[in-house]
């Protein structure tokens, strides 16, 4: 799904700069059909070093185990709020 939609943008955007970042670039098939599709296509293609490419599922996998083990809970009809005052 992901080319899908990338070979689509880099068409219908005439985009010939195609870059990937944070832990989707750890999916060695993606990194793969990336720099494949960026040969057929003609597209500068920039990937990381594997060594760079974590995501922070484990930071806050870790992080909620603690507050389970607090008895730290949210109620189910708590609103999101990405500027909440701590």
């Amino acid at each position: 799904m992901l080319m899908v939609k990338l070979r689509k943008a880099a068409r219908q955007f005439k985009i010939r700069e195609i870059g990937i970042s944070g832990g989707v670039s750890a999916n060695s098939e993606l990194r793969h059909r990336i720099v494949e599709e960026g040969k057929k296509h003609g597209w500068n293609t920039y990937i990381p070093a594997f060594e760079y490419t974590t995501d922070n599922a484990a930071m806050i996998a870790i992080a909620a185990h603690y507050k389970y083990l607090a008895g730290d809970f949210v109620p189910l009809d708590a609103v999101p709020d990405p500027r909440m005052k701590i």
